[in-house]
């Protein structure tokens, strides 16, 4: 059953339109329809790293003029293509205009060996789950719907943010701190930005609390992709660790009841992690049959079931010393 954050009791998409794909003089638009529930994905083992990487002509051209970042000035940015195998080694995390950018990039991964990355890189448009098609990045859900569920290579359009993102606002804080540290005053200015900080922090958490709502009122009417969409959403705006547990909770119930079984039992391994300690209800809830059913799911579950793992110790002690025989 889907679970609600302190809302109720304690879980995607049409088609977006298609862009481009640049390569030369043969770029071509294409439509395809989004795949139903009914469709079952088998993610390949793609322990490879990075296939291709290649730049698009706006990113060998002049840097472009972008949208600001909030102070009616212009910034340049770079337009840049890649192809990646899973694991990727991003982090994603939904900006304050509903994008997806780069938070992280793992140490030896393949993200790292390409060496185009850079944190607060922007996603434009990703390769559809199948094919070649490629989608726009419309919403944050929707390309991390894309990015989770790509089946072979990750075709990603990227612009390149030069480390200013609508994310990263919280920098300008510590770097006023810094500067002021000395004086022993605390500015206007400073105080501007707390007070900044803490109402996007504020408007993040209405938001989450909206999106978990939405998504867990299209899980009860059965729109499990949708619901989807609205849970992805609360994991990219910087959940509290126990928001992130739920709605991985929710992402496994979604992806089970879709028979995606290993982004299910990944997200379901999230939850665990974020700290999702109810084993009873992961071993009986119904929307989880299908992962319960792979060979995957016991050693998943007792990785984390301390009492499971405990219980098996005393069980094996006992029959070591031969206690409970007759």
């Amino acid at each position: 059953m889907a679970l609600a954050h302190q809302i109720t009791n304690q879980p995607l998409l049409s088609s977006p339109p298609c862009l481009p794909r640049t390569n030369g003089s043969n770029a071509r638009t294409a439509r395809a329809p989004f795949l139903g529930h009914n469709c079952c994905l088998k993610l390949r083992d793609t322990a490879r790293s990075c296939v291709v990487v290649r730049a698009s002509p706006s990113a060998q051209a002049e840097p472009k003029s972008g949208d600001g970042d909030g102070d009616g000035g212009q910034e340049p940015y770079d337009e840049y293509e890649v192809e990646i195998l899973k694991p990727y080694g991003l982090k994603f995390a939904k900006g304050r205009d509903g994008g997806t950018y780069i938070e992280a990039i793992f140490p030896g991964s393949s993200a790292e060996q390409i060496g185009k990355f850079t944190v607060g890189d922007k996603v434009i448009a990703t390769s559809a789950v199948f094919g070649e098609e490629i989608w726009p990045a419309a919403g944050y859900g929707q390309t991390m719907y894309c990015i989770r569920q790509r089946v072979g290579p990750l075709y990603m359009k990227m612009q390149k943010k030069f480390g200013k993102w609508d994310g990263a606002a919280e920098l300008s804080d510590k770097e006023v701190i810094r500067a002021e540290r000395n004086t022993g005053n605390v500015s206007t200015k400073l105080r501007e930005i707390q007070m900044q900080n803490y109402q996007k922090k504020m408007e993040q958490k209405i938001q989450r609390e909206d999106d978990l709502r939405m998504g867990l009122k299209l899980y009860k009417d059965g729109k499990y992709e949708e619901a989807l969409e609205k849970f992805e959403s609360v994991l990219g705006s910087k959940p509290e660790i126990d928001e992130a547990s739920v709605a991985s909770y929710n992402v496994a119930c979604c992806y089970s009841k879709l028979d995606r079984i290993q982004a299910g039992l990944s997200a379901l391994e999230e939850a665990m992690k974020a700290g999702y300690e109810d084993f009873k209800r992961i071993r009986t809830d119904p929307d989880l049959a299908n992962l319960r059913n792979s060979e995957e799911f016991a050693t998943l579950l007792n990785k984390y079931d301390e009492s499971f793992i405990n219980e098996n110790a005393i069980n094996a002690i006992k029959s070591i010393f031969g206690f409970g025989k007759k």
